[in-house]
């Protein structure tokens, strides 16, 4: 049955692969309007893919394969490549269970296409996991450099419909040993020719759509505001710097790391910036008196638990997929009253600064027109504006924030390449033909 296969834990479905000669894939056949398999045994996987109305959609290939050297499950999810190829972040998170896994990777490539398309890129969406064996091995650098080297190698086997990048638990030096293996990788550091780490140029987008939604709220500017914010990393410590030079009123933070939050008490000390220590499944920062609520931590964080907690007009943060099921929290959100800016809206400027590396670079992100023109309020695809576009859309439509972005970004998502049409599908077409799983 299909459930006992995605119920496995991923050791458990890594023997599987093994046996099967350490690759597999599930991949959408567009004459028929169906799912195709690499091996018979996945058949459940691919009935309960096209049951999945929530997080499915036509997407058109699963690849997935195991490590040679580290046995470590890699795969490579494609929603759709019409637009260009598919880009996306490498995820290095611990699954409980293979259904887990493939949902997130569904759930992650489809906002990566909605982000791609509304931040105005010629690319489709993907996303990239590796699913983490053990928090000690992660730490070790020796098996970093072959986990990554591997996944590199993996995604040239792609050659090309799929491009990696960097995402939660991955970091620059990681990508540094994709793009030994591969071509196919962008975020990678400046000492090879790449922009590093997105984090700050992320950061600033969340703000301007922040800014955006105070404004469209009628609720002035940052100046004074008070912050809540789920989630410290690197993104959440440059929407500080950002905020503090706007003139915020508070920041408060919660974080599950006890040595982070002690890191940014110092960074930040004397500025009104409060670090709260928070045990997992604390939810009460959902529940703190603020202006603006920032989930920044991972998704699905919107949801029956917490929405009827928050005490904030708006929600916006730099987290991907902060609802739990965007056919029902986001009405939810609204029903509260409660102004939500969609993440893929606010959080694009990452794989915007990524894709700009193959065009070369004037003077760092900070200094180039076409990284800068996406922070500015005259510039018909700012965030700013796109934000507020969509916010308009909403309120005169009668329809949720969510659906209104949605809207406009499916609609987006079905513009082919200009000059490669829809070039993804021959690729997979391609890898098919030669038996790529085999």
């Amino acid at each position: 049955m299909s459930a006992e296969l995605l119920d496995q834990s991923p050791e458990q479905f890594i023997a599987r692969l093994r046996e099967a000669g350490g690759r597999a894939c599930l991949t959408w056949d567009h004459e028929e309007a169906r799912v195709r398999t690499s091996h018979p045994w996945l058949a459940d996987i691919a009935t309960w893919l096209a049951g999945d109305a929530r997080d499915f959609h036509a997407h058109e290939g699963v690849f997935m394969a195991v490590g040679p050297e580290t046995g470590a499950l890699m795969t490579a999810t494609v929603h759709t490549s019409v637009r260009g190829q598919a880009a996306g972040g490498l995820r290095h998170w611990p699954y409980a269970t293979i259904q887990e896994l493939l949902r997130d990777g569904l759930r992650l490539s489809l906002g990566m296409s909605r982000k791609n398309a509304l931040a105005g890129l010629w690319w489709g969406g993907g996303k990239g996991i590796i699913a983490r064996q053990s928090a000690e091995r992660s730490r070790d650098p020796g098996y970093r450099r072959t986990l990554y080297r591997e996944y590199g190698a993996f995604t040239t086997s792609l050659r090309g419909v799929y491009i990696t990048a960097e995402d939660v638990g991955t970091q620059p030096d990681d990508l540094a040993a994709v793009f030994e293996t591969t071509r196919f990788a962008t975020c990678v550091p400046p000492s090879v020719g790449g922009s590093g780490n997105p984090s700050p140029a992320t950061a600033k987008g969340v703000v301007c759509a922040i800014e955006a939604a105070l404004d469209h709220c009628g609720r002035g500017s940052i100046a004074g505001k008070t912050i809540a914010m789920q989630g410290a990393g690197n993104v959440a410590t440059y929407m500080i710097e950002e905020l503090l030079a706007r003139g915020v009123g508070r920041v408060i933070a919660a974080e599950i790391s006890a040595e982070r939050c002690e890191l940014l008490r110092a960074r930040f000390v004397n500025a009104p910036v409060e670090l709260r220590h928070a045990e997992i499944g604390d939810l009460s920062i959902f529940a703190e008196p603020c202006d603006v609520l920032a989930p920044n931590a991972l998704g699905g964080v919107l949801g029956p638990a917490t929405i009827p907690m928050i005490q904030a007009p708006i929600v916006c943060g730099a987290a991907n997929n902060q609802l739990l099921d965007d056919r029902r929290d986001d009405r939810d959100l609204a029903a509260r009253g409660i102004v939500y800016v969609p993440d893929f809206v606010a959080n694009r400027m990452g794989i915007v600064n990524c894709a700009n590396e193959q065009y070369g670079q004037i003077g760092g992100p900070d200094k180039d027109p076409a990284i800068e023109r996406h922070f500015s309020r005259d510039w018909d695809n700012a965030v700013f504006v796109v934000t507020k576009r969509i916010l308009e859309h909403a309120q005169t439509s009668g329809i949720t924030t969510s659906a209104a972005a949605n809207e406009l970004a499916d609609k987006a998502c079905r513009l082919p390449h200009p000059i490669w049409g829809h070039r993804g599908r021959a690729i997979v077409d391609g890898l098919l033909a030669d038996d790529w799983a085999r």
